[in-house]
């Protein structure tokens, strides 16, 4: 596994560029992260699914109580 992630840039004109992520930490509510499991495991359902064709699912796109959050992006890992 991998993580990715990109900051909040300090001026919305400067380019915002992917970096590999050392740690990741969660500020959610129980119920929060009770709906992000759903959402992960139907993302590893998905994978073996649909298996190579399988691309990414964004959390908001799948859970519109996610739409103002910061954006979780599920990909296959190569």
């Amino acid at each position: 596994m991998q993580l990715f992630g990109y900051a909040n840039p300090e001026n919305p004109t400067e380019k915002i560029v992917s970096a590999e992520l050392a740690e990741v930490t969660l500020c959610a509510t129980p119920a929060e992260l009770r709906r992000m499991a759903d959402f992960l495991s139907f993302c590893s359902s998905e994978m073996e699914r649909m298996g190579t064709e399988y691309g990414h699912v964004h959390l908001a796109d799948r859970m519109k109580e996610f739409k103002g959050s910061p954006h979780l992006t599920v990909f296959r890992s190569s």
